[in-house]
């Protein structure tokens, strides 16, 4: 993470002094962008697993400097569909735990499908809101997020769906046998690695 920040880094200054305004915004944006989730997460005294912060700071690495500035999108066609679909199984992850902490880890509080729901919309809002986010780039900076206008937008909601559901199907099946592969996993890890917002959870275990 610390060379992919500081490679951000020099990219953005040698593109100001060669006066490539494009590339030294999409390299300052990428590189605050990835330092978001470590400083939200000390701000709100949240530990996060190092695979997660990897995961996010090669995702934005990957989505906008080599999507927009090297035009991976357009050299790679499945580039904008993995991206969207490994973007929606993440946000939906975050969802599920985002609500699995407001009932303090009692799984007990709501049935497994209504959790699974809401980190399935949360999938949803996020996607759109990115939706929003290249319309606005490609309107103030003339840049090409877009790329085919509504199809790509639509295409991109789809693939947002099935990430989604991937995250929405792996979060009930925590909460039901408490396992769910991979990501299952994932979910434990963050659990356990910040104890005090799941406390009931860790006393169902302990009994």
């Amino acid at each position: 993470m610390l060379i992919i920040w500081a490679m951000l880094l020099s990219t953005a200054v040698i593109a100001l002094g060669l006066s490539r305004w494009s590339l030294a915004f999409v390299s300052f944006a990428t590189l605050a962008l990835s330092l978001l989730p470590p400083l939200l997460a000390a701000r709100w005294s949240l530990r996060l697993p190092l695979p997660f912060l990897l995961f996010t700071t090669l995702f934005f690495f990957a989505s906008i400097f080599l999507g927009e500035a090297f035009d991976f999108y357009e050299r790679l066609w499945w580039w904008d569909i993995a991206l969207h679909g490994l973007s929606a199984v993440g946000f939906g992850l975050t969802g599920f735990l985002f609500v699995f902490m407001l009932f303090e880890g009692d799984r007990f509080a709501a049935p497994p499908s209504a959790i699974a729901f809401i980190s399935f919309c949360v999938a949803m809002t996020v996607g759109a809101l990115w939706e929003i986010f290249e319309f606005a780039m490609d309107v103030s900076f003339g840049l090409n997020m877009q790329k085919s206008g509504l199809k790509d937008t639509m295409g991109d909601l789809i693939v947002d769906a099935l990430g989604g559901l991937i995250a929405s199907v792996t979060g009930y099946f925590y909460l039901r046998r408490n396992a769910a592969g991979l990501l299952g996993r994932g979910l434990g890890q963050f659990i356990e690695m910040n104890q005090r917002l799941y406390r009931k959870y860790k006393q169902r275990i302990k009994k």
